[in-house]
């Protein structure tokens, strides 16, 4: 029963990082579908391996007393879906080094207080490129359900040896006939 809440609350962490990592990345491909261009390979791989993955996800917790008595299966294809997302963050490698937000200092810092308030003059700008920091999101969800996967697939494992370590007692019956012969 513990095993079965732990792997369900794994399965909706995974569900909850990959839903915004898929929804991230549809928002590049709809951009370069949009303008007539091929999606870059980086982007595009992790897409569509966090769109199976999702399904996956969805589909495992909604039939849980299935994936229970296939343990061993949905380990595999876990252990599938941790390689496909390794793959997809190492195409995303060169996002992780991108500096996607300035942060700028022009002045001094005000600070009025007057009847309607406080008002504040801040000479500090906070500038964040928007593409880059979707992409470095998906980068980072990518390496968490990487981990999230292996966390599921050690967790079927364990869900599948204890239902195999259950003690089976087989009743046999004999009836014995006996032809009597008068």
């Amino acid at each position: 029963m513990i095993g079965g809440l732990l792997f369900s609350f794994w399965r909706f962490l995974q569900i909850i990082t990959l839903i915004p990592t898929l929804g991230m990345l549809a928002y590049f491909v709809h951009q370069f579908e949009s303008q007539g261009l091929l999606t870059p390979n980086d982007q595009l791989v992790l897409f569509i391996v966090s769109v199976l993955a999702a399904a996956w996800a969805i589909v495992t917790v909604l039939r849980r007393k299935s994936t229970r008595d296939s343990a061993i299966f949905v380990a595999f294809i876990d252990v599938c879906f941790i390689g496909a997302l390794i793959a997809g963050v190492y195409e995303l490698r060169n996002i992780a080094n991108a500096d996607c937000t300035q942060f700028s200092n022009n002045g001094y810092f005000s600070l009025t207080i007057n009847n309607d308030g406080v008002d504040t003059d801040s000479p500090f700008q906070l500038n964040t490129d928007k593409n880059c920091a979707m992409l470095k999101a998906s980068f980072a969800f990518g390496i968490m359900n990487c981990i999230f996967f292996a966390i599921t697939a050690f967790l079927l494992l364990f869900m599948h040896r204890k239902r195999d370590d259950r003690d089976v007692v087989v009743k046999e019956s004999y009836r014995r006939r006996s032809h009597d012969s008068r």
